[in-house]
């Protein structure tokens, strides 16, 4: 528990720097994962209708709303929202008949996607300050949900996932761009904090991470879509003691946008 807190305070931190930079820089994205030598990995949003540039600050890993099915007049609750990049997009979609809910744990996020939104104007696009292990939102109240490189982020992510079901109506899905892993990855990368606040060390192996989904009481469990991000071996080596051996050809990373459903009738186990 007190290594999970520890987690969360460094996400926390490096979030509230990002938002506090006059054009944010990246941490999935942007500066790539929050470290130079990491080319970005953040989606191309400039031609996405609803698409704020000043809410963009190149923390994704996809493009979730494209793969979503989200209709107008659902109710869309973004996790990990940020500055509001996703959720304007979304409220693109819903229009005025829905809703769209921002929860992110960073007050400073949380700030600035209310004044992205001020300006804006939108009365139907709600951000809140919550954690994604215990999301203020009404159970059974939420037609989508989505997210964009956040869930890696999370320590519990069976508590996360069982969260998202639990706010979902039943019938309703979610749509989630993450960071997933293939192979074994040292164990000794996954201290190194820097590496997880940019969303790597934080990452669950792929096999691991789908059934965490399924777990959490999800069918239908796709991933629809799927994008190698090569790291180079420099930058490993100088996270690690010398002599450590370990070769970025033991594991690779990977982008993913995965889908589920919440089912229409509790299947107890």
């Amino acid at each position: 528990m007190e290594n999970n807190e520890s987690i969360k305070e460094a996400v926390r931190r490096r979030y509230a720097e990002i938002a506090n930079q006059p054009n944010g820089f990246g941490c999935c994205g942007g500066g790539g994962c929050g470290i130079p030598e990491v080319e970005s990995f953040s989606a191309d949003y400039s031609k996405v209708e609803g698409y704020v540039s000043d809410a963009d600050l190149g923390l994704g890993c996809g493009l979730p709303t494209d793969l979503a099915g989200i209709k107008s007049g659902d109710t869309v609750v973004d996790l990990g929202s940020g500055a509001g990049n996703d959720a304007f997009v979304a409220r693109a979609i819903v229009g005025d008949a829905g809703r769209v809910i921002g929860i992110d744990m960073t007050e400073a996020m949380i700030s600035k996607a209310n004044v992205n939104n001020r300006k804006l104007g939108y009365r139907n696009v709600d951000f809140r300050l919550g954690e994604i292990e215990a999301i203020p939102v009404e159970t059974d109240s939420v037609d989508v949900v989505i997210s964009n490189c956040v869930l890696n982020l999370v320590p519990d992510k069976q508590k996360a996932y069982r969260e998202i079901q639990r706010i979902l109506k039943p019938g309703g899905h979610f749509s989630i761009s993450d960071v997933v892993l293939e192979g074994e990855f040292p164990a000794a990368l996954r201290t190194v904090a820097e590496l997880y606040v940019g969303c790597i060390a934080g990452a669950e192996e792929k096999s691991r991470y789908l059934e965490t989904i399924r777990k959490s009481g999800f069918t239908d469990v796709l991933v629809v879509k799927e994008t190698e991000i090569r790291l180079p071996q420099g930058l490993v080596e100088g996270k690690l003691p010398q002599g450590a051996g370990i070769s970025i050809g033991q594991f690779s990373i990977k982008s993913i946008t995965v889908s589920g459903v919440k089912p229409t009738m509790r299947i107890d186990a």
